[in-house]
């Protein structure tokens, strides 16, 4: 296939007219020194005087010099793409005509190894949120960051934020220290579940672990291709320890993963567990029943086929046009322009992955139908 094959998909402006509601978009923290004002004591105290606020803490392995890191036209003559509110209103919002978003903020927390420290300062990641940017614009949402270092601070921290409606999920990470399954994550799950807040595991990690099952790679393009293996194994690992047995109505949605590999790991999914059912009798329904129910995934970075009617078909496989959420990746560069979805696909399915899924996932969202 053709470089140009896979990219002619991308030449469609198919955007619902309502607007789209943007599930996984980026702001970016553009030092630690924006999170010093939010920052406990004595915390505070501490990371100034080790100097903590002079080093980088951008959690992506990603090499940061690269085009992909950030579309040119994203790009501002100061500070951090996505830094701003208002650039990122400007250049992830506006243009999509986006009703709303979710903001991800993708910051080191989770990879620090003190876990008071880790808490301490996921808590100044959420107040920055809350405090600078959902203010600025009714349009935007928020994760609840939360650092599995610690399960119980973590379920704290999410009861603590909870009251604030603008919060709509959990945010954690692919890359995790443990399979997300294990009864050690529980905390978590059972706050997020009662208050109805979805999980959204992200691509990354703490990288105390190769992101790999061939331990750590030599290049980025190994670690990154290699990504969807990853949430493969955590979805399994999620169904197979009986978290939906424990938590029925819990919701995952997974950010940056991918979705055409799901044909064929749905029907492997299946073709395992009916010959091996009998390990995990907790689990009563077919895999692919449990991920149509229980997960979704966000648009971008999206493995482009090269005709929409390859992309439609990956629907027909998984029997679900319900799985899919809208997400631009804001300020990634995945596309140009706001060609985010795929051209040649349905009204139909455009409405579906822009607002009705969205919608659907998040109970919170729900005012935007009115």
């Amino acid at each position: 296939m053709s470089d140009n094959a896979v990219t002619s998909c991308f030449e469609g402006e198919n955007l619902p007219d309502l607007g789209c509601i943007d599930c996984d978009i980026h702001p970016a923290v553009a030092g630690l020194d924006c999170l010093l004002p939010h920052l406990d004591e004595p915390w505070k105290t501490m990371a100034i005087e080790r100097g903590l606020n002079r080093d980088s803490w951008d959690s992506s392995s990603f090499p940061p010099n690269v085009p992909a890191l950030c579309r040119p036209d994203w790009r501002t003559s100061e500070g951090q793409p996505g830094s701003r509110p208002e650039d990122l209103i400007r250049h992830g919002l506006e243009p999509f005509r986006s009703r709303a978003a979710i903001l991800n903020p993708v910051y080191a927390v989770q990879s620090i190894a003190d876990e008071g420290m880790a808490v301490a300062f996921g808590k100044a990641l959420n107040d920055w949120i809350a405090e600078e940017w959902l203010p600025f614009d009714r349009r935007l949402h928020a994760s609840i960051v939360v650092t599995p270092q610690n399960p119980v601070a973590a379920a704290q921290e999410i009861e603590r934020l909870a009251p604030n409606s603008r919060f709509v999920q959990v945010l954690m990470l692919s890359s995790s220290g443990l399979p997300l399954g294990r009864q050690y994550y529980w905390p978590i799950y059972e706050v997020a579940s009662k208050h109805k807040l979805p999980i959204a595991i992200h691509c990354g990690g703490n990288y105390a672990f190769p992101p790999s099952s061939l331990g750590w790679q030599s290049f980025y393009v190994a670690e990154y291709v290699d990504h969807p293996n990853i949430f493969q194994a955590q979805i399994l690992n999620i169904i197979t320890q009986g978290v939906f047995s424990k938590f029925p109505d819990l919701q995952f949605v997974c950010s940056e993963s991918g979705f055409l590999w799901l044909p064929h790991f749905l029907w492997r999914a299946i073709k395992s567990w009916r010959g091996m059912r009998f390990e995990t009798p907790w689990v009563h329904k077919s895999p692919s029943e449990i991920i149509r129910d229980h997960f979704r995934f966000t648009l971008q970075p999206i493995d482009a086929p090269p005709t929409p009617e390859i992309f439609e078909r990956v629907f027909e496989q998984i029997r679900s046009d319900e799985m899919i959420l809208f997400s631009t990746d804001y300020p990634h560069h995945h596309f140009d322009g706001i060609r985010a979805l795929p051209s040649g696909i349905s009204q139909t399915l455009a409405q579906k992955i822009c607002v009705d899924n969205p919608l659907m996932t998040y109970p919170r969202l729900q005012e935007l139908q009115r």
